[in-house]
């Protein structure tokens, strides 16, 4: 009977600072579409669902304190303000560090997301492009040129170009382009010697002007395609990257060299984005994916692999007691199904 009443006296001792710390606790979150957000006063998103059944499942009370950064959640979990932080948050060494963390909630990653009318390529961004445009430019000297050439050998043979060099510009430029585009006029053929010399010279020389004028419209489109297009880390190089400060997509950005301008919060990133004040955003697949596929959809495309594998957790105080029993409520939860049902909820199919 005595040994009774130690175990359980044991058991009372153990389980005390669980239970006392368990009835009010205080945990932080900050707005991260679709794991943590406000609908209606209600909090919700997949990391608060899952959060608030663990709680239920573990007797839990607690209270939701929203902040408007990432650095100030976490700041409050390693500082001991607040008991645990709840979001899309990446467990990393650094992170492990000052604090510890659940079992992984989600397998996550980065991903690129670009314009929907990246990939499509006018033929107008083309003819605009200034390397065309002086192009064409080239062409109408060319062909002024020639047809006022031709009305100095023909003026004094055939009516056509009996006019005064003033009157002879347009009717002599556009005997040039009818000669490049149809072969010439019948009946305006050149009767002078150096007329017909001349005329031979021009529709021999036209069969290349035509070429490469059609070989440069096709070169600027294809670098152009090339150049819109965003499919891997490779494609990053060169454009106006956007991501949010101190994230690991900004880790990711820095080791590789590539420029990037960094944004408080998602929010004003996605701004930026619509606004077009970037090219790309590179930023965790899930919270992109759900942007393109609601608020963003027709505007933007996630594209390219998932890269830089991470897994998102519910950070905790470090040496937290709270780990353990959150750990086992959060396999109880995938075991009987609760885990997959939310994570259909908010994504369609089960993790």
């Amino acid at each position: 009977m005595i040994a009774l009443f130690r175990i359980l006296a044991l058991y009372f001792l153990l389980t005390a600072p669980i239970a006392s710390w368990a009835q009010d606790l205080k945990i932080m979150t900050v707005t991260r579409e679709p794991f943590s957000m406000q609908e209606r006063g209600d909090e919700t998103g997949f990391s608060m669902d899952l959060w608030n059944e663990v709680a239920e499942d573990l007797g839990w009370s607690y209270d939701i304190i929203r902040v408007d950064s990432f650095s100030e959640m976490l700041d409050a979990v390693s500082s001991g303000e607040a008991d645990a932080a709840v979001a899309n948050i990446s467990i990393t060494s650094s992170r492990e560090t000052i604090m510890d963390f659940s079992q992984p909630i989600f397998e996550s990653g980065l991903q690129i997301m670009a314009s929907a009318e990246g990939g499509n390529v006018s033929i107008w961004n083309a003819v605009l492009s200034l390397d065309l445009l002086l192009a064409i430019a080239a062409a109408f000297a060319i062909l002024f040129g020639g047809g006022m050439l031709m009305w100095h050998f023909e003026r004094r043979y055939q009516e056509y170009f009996d006019l005064t060099a003033r009157d002879a510009m347009f009717p002599a430029f556009w005997w040039a382009l009818n000669l490049v585009v149809n072969g010439g006029f019948e009946e305006r053929q050149p009767r002078s010697p150096m007329g017909r010399v001349f005329g031979v010279f021009m529709v021999i020389s036209s069969l290349f002007v035509v070429s490469i004028f059609v070989a440069r419209i096709t070169a600027v489109l294809t670098v152009d395609a090339i150049q819109s297009q965003v499919t891997n880390i490779g494609d990053l190089y060169g454009k106006t990257i956007g991501t949010v400060e101190n994230s690991t997509a900004a880790d990711f950005l820095d080791r590789r060299d590539l420029n990037f301008v960094d944004y408080p919060n998602p929010t004003e990133l996605i701004e930026a984005f619509e606004q077009k004040e970037i090219d790309v955003v590179v930023f965790d697949a899930p919270i992109l994916a759900y942007y393109a596929a609601n608020d963003g959809k027709g505007k933007a495309r996630v594209v390219g692999n998932l890269f830089v594998p991470e897994n998102y957790g519910i950070a905790l105080q470090s040496g937290s007691q709270l780990a353990e029993p959150i750990n086992q409520s959060l396999l109880r939860l995938r075991e009987d199904g609760t885990y997959d049902a939310i994570h259909r909820k908010w994504f369609g199919s089960s993790n």
